[in-house]
């Protein structure tokens, strides 16, 4: 199930909203205030099954071993507790590889006896169909087996441990949660009391999210998806155009769904950590990194970086154990050697800005390290989108013209006065990317948007204390707020037309990593 599909948003979301509210209200006594918990969790695994429910016991192992290695670490002391850890580690780590590294890494091997001369070995691919979230809730519960080891865990409750892995919101493409920032608000029952400040600022924040998604990246896909074709070889204004549509059809794509985890969340009374902080504004790849993916980001630095020895052994380490973090972080994203080109790209960048800081300082210029940052990140998201490396090559080679150059037909009506400069352009080389329709104004305004608006998390988290007085409960089930004409309006007109584009319903792009 999608956030971006009429059977969530008119049928499982209403049900849970209902559900977790009514059961507060009627559970007064002191043994059923898990009530709401428990619903919770139960429509979050409901949530997880509806993909697929051959892997909802999967899902479910995965919480009681790692909850039961986490009472263990717990109480354990001395080399008992290194043996749990290591263990548990190993199983996480073990469930992951095999779902999703098993084919890649026997593809790899076929294809290094093949080019040996050895000939086709008898190892054929697995059929194994990738579980839905398994990168992520592997993540959040590796976090919480290391963070158990070390004494930091202090919330055991079962329930609260169920939800904090198979919450819906972020189940699919995150955030990666920690459990010291979401344990406590699943165990405070005050969360559980419905307030018109969480329903005016949650569903605020998801329709900006739908529309990201609905209105912006879904219309970038057809610019896209023919250029990154194998096979394709696309001439250079193709080229531009595809992985600039790319590049933000990613960008929305995810920015709505983090979005919509976090208005979705809020409507429960939880809130998520931030996980995307534009990006494609950042002044260097550090920063990139701090405002893409942040809870990953903060993952890979804390639980990765750190522990190899981060810059505490001299620089040489330093880049050593960037190229490994982005390595691993790239392998983790996908299993293929385009992730694993991806990764070191970002790796030799991180790399390349610490030797440029350490010779020369940082830079002072207002916008072309920006536009550098941006670059290289557009370049490192062909690999991260090609099929194979020989397509993600052809499309960087198109991008300074290997492979011709072309006008569009959109534009072939226009460029007849093109000759008499001597300039004889092919009106026909463009074969898929036709500019009539939406995708091109569509590319131009999430340009516009990516580097100019402000982003969502300015708007409301801003002025959220003003939203909080502006929207207070007169009392717990009558509420006496009235939005604005403005904001109702606005935000009515939006989500109509989000279900006016909401002609198909479309993966997200981190879905099944």
């Amino acid at each position: 199930m999608l956030f971006n599909s009429f059977a969530f948003l008119f049928g499982y979301l209403p049900i849970v909203l209902a559900g977790y509210f009514l059961l507060d209200r009627l559970t007064s006594c002191a043994s059923w205030r898990l009530a709401p918990a428990v619903w919770l969790a139960l429509a979050s695994l409901f949530f997880y099954a509806w993909w697929d429910v051959r892997y909802l016991p999967l899902l479910l192992a995965s919480i009681c071993v790692n909850y039961g290695a986490g009472r263990v670490l717990g109480a354990s002391t001395g080399a008992a507790r290194k043996r749990v850890l290591l263990a548990a580690l190993t199983l996480n780590l073990g469930l992951l590889a095999y779902y999703k590294y098993a084919n890649f890494f026997i593809d790899s091997v076929n294809a290094v006896a093949a080019g040996a001369g050895a000939g086709s070995l008898p190892w054929s691919g697995l059929d194994i169909i990738l579980p839905i979230g398994i990168s992520f809730f592997t993540f959040t519960q590796i976090a919480f087996l290391v963070d158990c080891y070390r004494g930091e865990v202090r919330e055991y409750r079962f329930i609260h441990y169920v939800l904090f892995v198979s919450y819906f919101p972020h189940l699919i493409a995150g955030p990666v949660l920690h459990h010291r920032d979401m344990m406590p608000q699943f165990a405070d029952p005050a969360n559980a009391h419905p307030r018109a400040a969480n329903f005016a600022i949650g569903l605020s924040i998801f329709t900006i999210g739908l529309a990201k998604k609905v209105l912006i990246a879904d219309n970038l896909s057809p610019l896209a998806m023919p250029v990154f074709a194998a096979g394709a070889t696309p001439t250079l204004i193709e080229a531009w155009i595809g992985v600039l549509a790319y590049t933000f059809q990613l960008y929305f794509d995810f920015s709505g769904y983090s979005d919509m985890a976090i208005g979705l969340s809020r409507l429960f009374g939880v809130k998520l950590p931030l996980n995307f902080n534009s990006p494609y504004k950042a002044a260097n790849i550090a920063d990139f990194w701090r405002r893409w993916h942040m809870t990953l980001s903060r993952f890979l630095r804390d639980y990765l970086y750190i522990p190899l020895g981060g810059s505490r052994q001299g620089e040489a380490m330093r880049y050593r154990n960037l190229m490994l973090t982005m390595l691993l972080g790239g392998l983790w994203h996908g299993a293929g050697w385009t992730f694993v080109i991806w990764g070191g790209l970002h790796g030799l960048y991180l790399v390349l800005q610490q030797a440029w800081q350490r010779a020369f300082g940082a830079a002072r210029a207002r916008w072309w390290p920006t536009l550098l940052t941006f670059l290289a990140v557009m370049l490192a998201w062909i690999f991260f989108r090609a099929p194979d490396v020989a397509t993600a090559w052809d499309i960087s080679g198109a991008l300074v013209g290997e492979n011709g150059v072309s006008l569009p037909r959109g534009l072939a009506s226009h460029a007849a006065g093109l000759a008499q400069w001597g300039l004889h352009p092919a009106f026909d080389g463009i074969r898929w990317i036709e500019l009539a329709g939406p995708g091109l104004p569509v590319l131009l305004g999430a340009m516009l948007l990516a580097f100019k608006a402000p982003n969502t998390q300015e708007i409301f988290f801003l002025y959220e204390p003003a939203i909080e007085r502006i929207f207070q409960p007169a009392g717990r089930w009558a509420f006496s707020w009235r939005p604005t004409r403005r904001w109702s309006v606005g935000f009515a007109a939006l989500f109509v037309a989000c279900i006016f584009g909401m002609n198909r319903v479309t993966e997200f792009l981190y879905f099944q990593f």
